[in-house]
């Protein structure tokens, strides 16, 4: 995307006729007209994303929080035990989500709203205009969050995000009207719901019917938290933040199979970021990016599958794409289709993913790129010289304002002072230490690890574009 003489040929193409649009940053793409509506007649996608939700339903071992729709899902379709977003943030994770690209090459580095102000650059073709051009109809049911407008257009945005009460059954209400004026049309359907994400007034509240509530007691306290009791207070509002998400995604299932849906669907439900706590969310700590992901597709074999393959949210719009058999953007997208191994337990290619942080509000700058095996992870801390900063909705939680005051807290195992002073390099056995504190990178012993792991690092910020890559 850095070759300079292409978009000079690509202007003089388009001068002279042979293209329609070719942005700069692109690939060269003829306009074929037999791709144009070569979706017309495949198959449907829902689309789940959950806003701040860690590892926490059943499906994931949390047997202390009432996930049964999710848990049911789990059951019918594959749950990725090893699924990663590649930024902890949330414009820039469903940046991922929509683009299939990291957001250091899409350029939405960090929040959308407010003077945060970030874009996605021009020549992104996300998956709504992708499936469009195939002839697919697209709405929103939620949060969107991404800039500019026109890059992420819809044909419905309906119930869009707003501060307050969190209504999923007029969520659902509205994605089933959809669904009945589409019982014959192939269709792209996102269902974006703003819980768990705190609100002003906490974990926010329903319109509707009270869910369920938690016992302070029996919270299953993060690994990368104190043990505090305004902690676990907190973790019960989030408890109960998604169990009303559990109720909404059930809700609009029930939607898929009335309308007579189902087996014409690919449903795939995951979190943007990490739980909104300290040390999980904005971090590339795995509290940060290894979420949940259930994919359900009608084509399968099996079901209830667990499978340990490293998969990434760059992953997502090639599984879309191969799904709806739509045509592929005019540039080289970095992941791979999810669904030849839905039926796997085990896919041993799939054996590491990148992680690649920004900004998350635009004062909030810390640049981060990581590489995750199965054994290692390491963080390249591209501005260790800062304070690492903390987010304003983590910063107002009770959460943090119980750690702050309290002087013998810390987080987990890690000391307030590591978690805002951060080394240039971090290098965590996740095998034997996951709570990724023990830092072996100044460690002589795993110095050709440390060396290994920085040179692939390196070769990804250089083939992925990143402007923060040395020349």
């Amino acid at each position: 995307m850095k070759n300079r003489s292409l978009c000079i040929l690509l202007s003089l193409l388009v001068c002279l006729g042979y293209t329609k649009s070719v942005s700069a940053g692109t690939k060269l793409q003829t306009d074929n007209p037999a791709n144009k509506f070569r979706g017309k007649n495949s198959r449907n996608v829902l689309l789940i994303i959950a806003d701040d939700q860690g590892l926490d339903m059943g499906a994931y071992g949390n047997d202390a929080i009432s996930t049964p729709n999710l848990d049911k899902l789990a059951k019918t379709g594959t749950t990725f035990t090893n699924g990663f977003a590649t930024v902890s943030s949330c414009s820039p994770s469903r940046a991922v989500i929509y683009s299939g690209l990291y957001s250091h090459t899409n350029g939405m580095y960090g929040l959308a709203h407010d003077v945060h102000n970030q874009h996605l650059l021009p020549w992104v073709q996300t998956i709504p205009a992708l499936l469009k051009r195939n002839g697919y109809s697209t709405c929103l049911v939620g949060k969107k969050h991404i800039l500019p407008e026109q890059s992420l257009h819809f044909d419905e945005e309906l119930a869009p995000e707003k501060p307050g009460p969190r209504n999923v059954e007029f969520m659902a209400g509205e994605a089933g009207k959809f669904l009945r004026s589409h019982l014959k049309k192939p269709f792209f359907l996102v269902v974006a719901f703003s819980d768990p994400h705190r609100a002003e007034e906490g974990f926010g509240s329903s319109d509707s019917s009270k869910t369920s509530s938690y016992d302070p007691s029996k919270v299953i306290v993060p690994r990368q938290l104190p043990d505090l009791p305004a902690v676990r207070e907190d973790l019960c509002h989030y408890y109960e933040a998604i169990s009303r998400l559990d109720k909404g995604v059930g809700l609009v299932e029930a939607a898929l199979q009335k309308n007579g849906l189902k087996e014409k669907t690919l449903v795939i439900y995951l979190s943007d970021n990490g739980r909104p706590f300290p040390g999980a969310k904005t971090n590339l700590y795995d509290d940060g990016i290894h979420l949940p992901l259930v994919v359900v597709s009608p084509k399968q074999q099996n079901h209830g599958v667990r499978n340990d393959a490293m998969v990434s949210w760059i992953d997502i719009v090639p599984t879309i794409l191969q799904w709806t058999n739509a045509a592929q953007p005019s540039y080289k997208l970095p992941g791979h289709s999810l669904l030849p191994i839905l039926d796997e337990e085990h896919s041993s290619d799939w054996d590491r993913i990148f992680a690649s942080h920004s900004f998350h509000e635009i004062n909030q700058y810390f640049p981060m790129r990581a590489i995750r095996t199965r054994q290692y992870k390491y963080i390249a801390n591209l501005a260790y010289q800062l304070p690492y900063p903390v987010s304003t909705d983590i910063q107002q939680s009770p959460t943090w304002k119980a750690i702050i005051s309290t002087p013998s807290a810390q987080l987990g195992h890690r000391t307030l002072d590591a978690f805002f002073h951060r080394p240039p390099e971090e290098l965590y056995d996740v095998l034997k230490d996951p709570d990724e504190t023990h830092n072996l990178a100044g460690d002589p012993s795993f110095q050709n690890v440390v060396d290994q792991m920085r040179a692939k690092l390196k070769k990804f910020q250089q083939e992925t574009d990143d402007p923060w890559s040395a020349p």
